[in-house]
This record gives C-alpha cells, sequence and structure tokens, in this order.
C-alpha cells in the first residue's frame, strides 16, 4: 500500500538515458510507486528488456519505450509529443542522459567534444523542457527533474568540461524554477557523486583512483544507481510539492570533507 506522501499512481514519467545505470533505476522506482514510465535513451532495443521488467513486475503496461538522442531536438519534441498521445499528459520529466567524451586536461579538449558536451548536457534538457512544460502549465502542475553532479561544484582536472556542463544544470534549475513556480511548476536537480555506472566507469574502475576517492568519502564506498532513484521519487510526488530550484547531493558525504 503507497503512503500517500510517495503515491504517483495516475503520474506519467520520461526519464531519458533510463536503459541502464541511474535513469534505469529512477524509471524502476518511479513505477514502483505508481507511474507510469516512458523508457528512453538513442536505442530502442536497449530500452525494450527495461520496460518489459517494469510490466513483468507489476502485471500490467507500467512502461513504454520510446526511444530519442537527446542530440536530435526533433527526437525529444517526438518522445514528448509521443507521450502525451499515449498517455494524455506528462506529469514528470527526468533529464539523465549525459554525454561526456572526453576524459583529461580542459586545455586539450577539442572545439567539437566540449560543444557536443555543452549541447548534450545543457542545451538538449532545455529543449525536452520547453516540449513538456506546456502541458504542466496548463494543468498548473508538474515536476522536472535535472540530474546533475556534484561535479558541477567543484573542479577536476580530468573531466573539467562534463563539471561545467553539470554546474550550468543547477543553474537552469533554478532560472526555470522562477519562470515556472507562478504555474505551480517545480524544477530541481540530484546532484549524485561517484555511482557505479558504466557511464562513471573511467573514473571507479582503477582501484588506486577508486580508493582514494572513498578515502575522503564518510561513508568511505563509491554509491550504487538505485540509491540515487529515491530522490527522484521524493521530487516527482506530493512529499516534495513545496521544493523548486534546488540541488539534492547524493555522494556518501564525500563534498563536505
Amino acid at each position: 500500500m503507497q503512503t500517500p506522501l510517495f503515491d504517483l499512481t495516475g503520474r506519467v514519467a520520461v526519464v531519458t538515458g533510463s536503459s541502464r545505470g541511474i535513469g534505469r533505476a529512477i524509471a524502476e522506482r518511479l513505477a514502483e510507486h505508481g507511474a507510469k514510465v516512458v523508457v528512453s535513451s538513442r536505442k530502442a532495443e536497449a530500452c525494450a528488456p527495461v520496460a518489459e521488467a517494469i510490466n513483468a513486475r507489476h502485471g500490467e503496461e507500467r512502461a513504454i519505450v520510446i526511444p530519442a538522442s537527446i542530440s536530435s531536438k526533433a527526437d525529444l519534441e517526438r518522445l514528448a509529443k509521443g507521450t502525451e498521445d499515449r498517455f494524455g499528459r506528462i506529469d514528470t520529466v527526468v533529464c539523465n542522459a549525459a554525454s561526456n567524451p572526453y576524459y583529461g586536461p580542459m586545455s586539450g579538449i577539442s572545439d567539437d567534444q566540449f560543444r557536443k558536451i555543452l549541447d548534450n548536457n545543457v542545451i538538449a534538457s532545455h529543449w525536452l523542457i520547453g516540449f513538456c512544460a506546456p502541458g504542466m502549465i496548463a494543468r498548473k502542475d508538474g515536476s522536472i527533474i535535472l540530474v546533475s553532479s556534484v561535479g558541477g561544484l567543484k573542479g577536476s582536472g580530468v573531466i573539467g568540461a562534463y563539471n561545467v556542463s553539470k554546474a550550468a544544470d543547477f543553474q537552469l534549475a533554478r532560472n526555470l524554477a522562477v519562470e515556472l513556480g507562478p504555474h505551480n511548476v517545480r524544477v530541481n536537480c540530484i546532484a549524485p557523486g561517484l555511482i557505479q555506472t558504466d557511464f562513471a566507469r573511467a573514473l571507479w574502475e582503477d582501484p588506486t583512483s577508486r580508493a582514494a576517492y572513498t578515502a575522503r568519502t564518510p561513508l568511505a564506498r563509491i554509491g550504487q544507481p538505485d540509491e540515487i532513484a529515491g530522490a527522484a521519487v521524493f521530487l516527482a510526488s506530493p512529499a516534495g510539492a513545496f521544493m523548486t530550484g534546488q540541488s539534492i547531493v547524493i555522494d556518501g558525504g564525500q563534498t563536505i570533507t
């Protein structure tokens, strides 16, 4: 039995980058709390097993697949329209998909790589929110969630450009919270620390760098994707109804040391 604070029954959520990692965990937990979920990433075949597993678990069509590349504005428009055509509404959008094609000092990044990071991690979220927000505004209700990173709060010698894009997420949430707040549409960020995903493999796979990271983390370990999903449930649900323009840091305490 769902508690009313976290009950998402009748709600519809779009989650980008949800074929694996943090996005998949968020999609699974939103569905577990009653939401209809649109599983989306670049390739439909990567999303299908996620939707199938969710539907098998709940015994009904709780999830569907609409593939979309975040680099394509037309794809993102089709994602929003396809969701509304199928479910009649979008209550929550989780901008989780991101790119980081470069690992190293910013002095070595190419212009194309830097542009790709900014386009996919910032501008694509702006596009998707723009396609999803009108329905939320009309209903005077909605939750927009940006999956940022603690990287947006500090510098790095190897993922600096990515961190720039994640810092932009914080400001995008703040600014949209101001613009959409009068319509009762909330915009917030989740800022994970180091999570054991394929996307962050370069940061946790090397035993030396992983040991150095965990040594300065109060919980003395890296996180798991499912440990991020609860924050998305909170932000999408009535429990988070008075929160907007904020960033929830989930990093095992690493940023406080």
